[in-house]
């Protein structure tokens, strides 16, 4: 009777709500059943008391059958009770955090980003501008920040080969380093998704003529050295800088990416709205007025210059 009294008594409590307030994810180490329990209790989803710790290390002798317990950061129930808790020691799946990649940055400013990422490991460097495809990308605690970069890298590489292989033929870009190359222009041209591939256009139509793509991130990519914004307006010494990446003076692409263009840029370039637009110049509500003439341009630039200048003037 006593011993009967006891397993139920002992069942109970493995099956009775535990002492977690909500759910949270806890790091169990390798190791022994020890280290496991400790762990637990020190995250709260175990009492910490004699009876517990023997019936806590019982259960889990008495149900090995189910499974070996695995060392990784889980999540853990919300009152979960012993046998919750094993459960999860036996069958959960690690716990992922994510990280955002948006689309525009530059190299330096991704492996910043990623530097600054917690739970990674190790340092990245600075990767080639326009390897890492912007995205979500989820990760465990401890992984090395060079793993997720790969991760990142074969990302890019697996979008660009479909969508270059899919692309409408355009004899400006020889290879799919080209149409990463203006699509990252594109991408820090204009962020409405129905405007890129007009600008795509606009600068297909450019390089096709021979004409200077004068784009003004290429210039400020230049002012920069690749770090990110430049705070300022560009200035006309600005423009006549001597950089390869500087559009203004340097034709056809620059050498590189600017930054890590998104797969809506890179669907744009790989299909171009059609038309001779040849200069565009933002209207001044977000949006940007597209002509095929120079003349019809310089209106629309005296326009917006009136329109800045009226705002500016004090009422």
């Amino acid at each position: 009777m006593l011993g009967g009294s006891l397993a139920g008594v002992g069942y109970w409590r493995y099956v009775a709500p535990g002492p977690l307030p909500a759910s949270t994810p806890l790091v169990i180490p390798p190791g022994g059943y020890t280290s496991t329990i400790a762990a637990l209790q020190h995250g709260g989803a175990v009492r910490d008391n004699p009876v517990d710790t023997w019936l806590f290390q019982t259960a889990i002798i008495l149900t090995r059958r189910d499974g070996q317990l695995h060392a990784a950061e889980l999540q853990f129930p919300a009152m979960g009770s012993m046998r919750d808790i094993l459960f999860v020691l036996r069958h959960g799946q690690p716990v992922r955090h994510p990280i955002t990649i948006p689309e525009g940055l530059t190299a330096k400013q991704i492996a910043a980003l990623v530097n600054d990422a917690p739970l990674l490991t190790g340092h990245l460097d600075v990767p080639p501008e326009g390897e890492v495809l912007p995205q979500t990308y989820n990760y465990l605690r401890d992984m090395p920040r060079t793993t997720l970069a790969l991760r990142m890298k074969l990302a890019m590489q697996r979008e660009v080969v479909r969508i270059w292989t899919s692309r409408v033929p355009s004899p400006e870009l020889r290879d799919p380093e080209q149409l990463v190359i203006l699509a990252s222009i594109v991408e820090k041209e204009t962020g409405l998704p129905e405007e890129r591939p007009h600008v795509a256009r606009v600068f297909l139509n450019r390089l096709r003529l021979g004409m200077k793509l004068q784009a003004d991130p290429t210039t400020i990519y230049a002012l920069t050295d690749g770090a990110g914004h430049l705070g300022r307006p560009l200035t006309h010494a600005d423009m006549s800088i001597q950089s390869p990446y500087n559009t203004y003076v340097t034709a056809g692409l620059p050498p590189t990416p600017i930054c890590s263009p998104g797969v809506a840029a890179l669907e744009a370039v790989a299909h171009p709205a059609p038309g001779d637009d040849l200069y565009f110049v933002a209207s001044g509500n977000g949006t940007h007025r597209f002509t095929a003439s120079l003349d019809e341009h310089n209106h629309n630039v005296d326009a917006l210059r009136a329109l800045r200048e009226n705002a500016a003037s004090p009422p």
